[in-house]
């Protein structure tokens, strides 16, 4: 489940507009939440707050091991008026699970974001800053996020920590998205270590020429509307949405000050909301250096589950790993034979061609809500993870165990329970 901060700084993106997952760091992102999530140790308690647009806080306690906690805020010159009491806010948007890819956004031109006043241009670029002080150890964590542009976006994370070589360090990210391709230059205090990142986006793209987007989009709308007699095999190709979306990226990094590099590549292929079928991704990427090859597959099964599968293989030392998980949302219906007024305006189950296709498009109940999620993994050393997450009453828990079934005389790994509060 994301933290309160995780969860405000996102609401500053869907703010912004701006899409995390086009860039490459984001390529495996749905099987690392199906696959690579965390499982709670100990009790763990936190207290947040978004007391004013601009400003939150979080504070937690934790006894995994030994008592310890952390303070933490956050400040953000763009308001944020987003539902953030833990007794209504929507789960989808603080549990990770199976990430729908949506179609490309053309970015805004600088200009349209403009602000003059008596001839003095009076707009500013937004930003967030971020803090958090780990108690007792007396750990610093800060970060810098500045809006440069519609496209563009600089980063600077900091950790101050007596552990660390110089006694800290200072990564620098400045992110571009271009709706078509992204691009991502870092650097890092940490060996000096320089690094650059790209993804690039094949098939249809918005048309930069509002005329002739606003000219397809209606040809496909009388394509599929009654009376015309055309289904969906009729519409031209160019008008038509694309179903899916074929990515390819690739990094490289080098440290200065211990002469290393490194570089790997990865596709991704992806569904997009008019696929009709069950929504799926799937990504391969390799490390040609360190000869690894990662292949991921996740599908949405259902409305509420989605099953994941990866399998690493290492072409020098041919070592394998294989790991399947899958997730399980419940959801609290409203009495069958209850839809909304908008569903049934549109009729979608009595529109020419749509008949029979996938049941993603047919309605569903009034008043549907998400009261939690199963999460489950399983690898081939019989390591097995579960976790549930959930609400109850005005709070967010988590609670998750893990367990290796190889070893009968101590089964546990971990066991442990987080619970968030916020209003």
């Amino acid at each position: 489940m994301r933290d309160f901060m995780d969860f405000v700084q996102n609401a500053f993106y869907e703010k912004l507009h701006w899409n995390n997952d086009n860039f490459y760091g984001t390529l495996t992102a749905t099987a690392k939440a199906l696959l690579d999530f965390d499982t709670p140790r100990g009790l763990r308690l936190n207290a947040s707050s978004l007391s004013s647009p601009n400003f939150a806080t979080s504070y937690s306690l934790s006894n995994a091991g030994a008592v310890d906690g952390s303070l933490s805020f956050l400040y953000s010159s763009l308001p944020l008026r987003t539902e953030s009491r833990s007794s209504s806010i929507e789960l989808r948007r603080v549990i990770q699970g199976y990430r729908h890819l949506q179609d490309l956004r053309k970015r805004d031109e600088t200009w349209r974001e403009e602000v003059w006043h008596q001839g003095k241009r009076v707009d500013r670029k937004d930003a967030l800053l971020y803090g958090r002080l780990y108690l007792p150890r007396s750990t610093l964590e800060a970060l810098y996020l500045r809006r440069i542009s519609p496209t563009r976006q600089l980063k600077i994370s900091y950790v101050s920590d007596s552990s660390l070589p110089h006694g800290g360090n200072v990564l620098a990210l400045l992110q571009t998205d271009a709706g078509r391709y992204s691009t991502e230059y870092l650097y890092s205090t940490d060996s000096a270590l320089f690094g650059v990142r790209g993804l690039y986006n094949f098939g249809a793209f918005p048309s930069s020429n509002p005329s002739s987007r606003s000219a397809t989009y209606t040809s496909a709308n009388l394509a599929l509307s009654p009376g015309h007699g055309m289904g969906d095999g009729n519409i031209p190709f160019d008008a038509r949405p694309p179903h899916g979306r074929f990515s390819a990226g690739a990094e490289l990094y080098y440290g200065a000050l211990n002469a290393s590099g490194g570089l790997s590549t990865g596709i991704r292929f992806s569904t997009l909301p008019a696929h009709t079928g069950f929504p799926y991704t799937m990504t391969l990427t390799v490390n040609p250096l360190m000869g690894n090859l990662s292949s991921t597959y996740a599908v949405k099964a259902g409305e509420n589950v989605a099953l994941c599968s990866r399998f690493d293989f290492n072409v020098y030392s041919y070592e394998s790993e294989l790991q399947m998980g899958c997730e399980i949302w419940r959801l609290k219906r409203a009495p069958l034979g209850k839809f909304s007024q908008e569903q049934e305006s549109t009729g979608a189950a009595d529109k020419p061609g749509l008949a029979g296709k996938s049941n993603f498009l047919q309605p569903k109940p009034v008043g549907e809500d998400v009261t939690g999620v199963l999460k489950a993994r399983v690898d081939q050393n019989w390591n097995v993870g579960v976790l549930w997450e959930g609400r109850m009453k005005e709070l967010l828990f988590s609670i998750g165990a893990g367990f290796d079934l190889r070893k009968r005389e101590q089964i546990f790994r971990a066991v442990g329970l987080e619970v968030q509060y916020s209003h």
